[in-house]
């Protein structure tokens, strides 16, 4: 009964009264019944469509590539020594350990034009001065690139846990039958860590259309709104220009788009 009170003051509520918000405008003196006209306001805004074209780019790379590679860096090391596997699991962990701030500084410190550890490097090689994060043709692939080298430990760990569950007898029984490593991989482990692929899919689904302190600390949006994204245009209507109605519709949206990716991927989980 408290975890079910909680789960309804802290999470059902918001929803529904993020919906209401939706539809009003609000300001200091009070709130005037709108309709649909925060959702046409939306619609129309060009940064709102730019942002949202950001935010389904970063969820199919980042989503994909962290479950290939997690696929790959399990399947290729859970059934060797332990204590590789524990190496190998704590180094991809550490990123997750550490908090998304100082990850990210971090990474606006390598990347920083005028003083930044990898231009200084091309500079030192007589190439061209490099600004990734002031370029609109790469800043999207560098912030897709770092905010997978952060999460991917997560998901690491969830299919490494996975594959040394699986029972030994099926290997026993493929190695007998001759199967090759590739065969056991694709036929054995794929199919029987599919309900973790799924968790993974649709935790990271919601966490990249959350994605915010990234933007924020390395592009602020820019340039010329090339890196915004959905929660950062939300953030930037609730607490920068007040427009309370605007950042919720924007919020219902959000909450619809995570819905509607992830049904299938349950309803698959729950067929099986």
């Amino acid at each position: 009964m408290p975890q079910l009170l909680l789960f309804l003051i802290f999470i059902v509520y918001p929803v529904f009264e993020g919906i209401r918000l939706s539809l009003f405008k609000i300001s200091y003196t009070g709130e005037t019944f709108v309709g649909f006209t925060n959702y046409m306001t939306l619609i129309k805004d060009p940064v709102f469509v730019k942002s949202t074209m950001n935010t389904v780019i970063f969820v199919i790379f980042i989503v994909a590539l962290t479950v290939f590679f997690a696929l790959f860096v399990a399947s290729a090391i859970f059934d060797k020594n332990a204590k590789y596997v524990s190496l190998i699991r704590g180094s991809y962990y550490i990123p997750v350990m550490v908090s998304m701030v100082v990850m990210t500084m971090v990474w606006s410190f390598l990347l920083n034009p005028s003083n930044g550890l990898i231009p200084h490097l091309a500079r030192e090689m007589d190439m061209s001065s490099i600004n990734l994060l002031g370029n609109k043709n790469t800043v999207l692939p560098v912030i897709i690139f770092i905010t997978f080298a952060i999460n991917v430990g997560q998901a690491i760990i969830l299919y490494i846990a996975s594959m040394i569950g699986v029972p030994k007898d099926l290997f026993e029984a493929a190695e007998m039958d001759g199967a090759s490593r590739t065969t056991v991989i694709f036929k054995i482990l794929v199919p029987l860590v599919k309900p973790t692929t799924t968790y993974i899919i649709i935790m990271n689904i919601i966490a990249v259309l959350k994605i915010f302190v990234v933007i924020q600390l390395l592009t602020g949006g820019g340039p010329n709104n090339s890196s915004s994204t959905m929660m950062y245009y939300l953030y930037n209507n609730a607490f920068k220009y007040n427009q309370l109605g605007i950042a919720s519709a924007v919020g219902v949206i959000m909450f619809l788009i995570t819905i509607i990716l992830s049904i299938p991927q349950l309803r698959a989980m729950f067929k099986n």
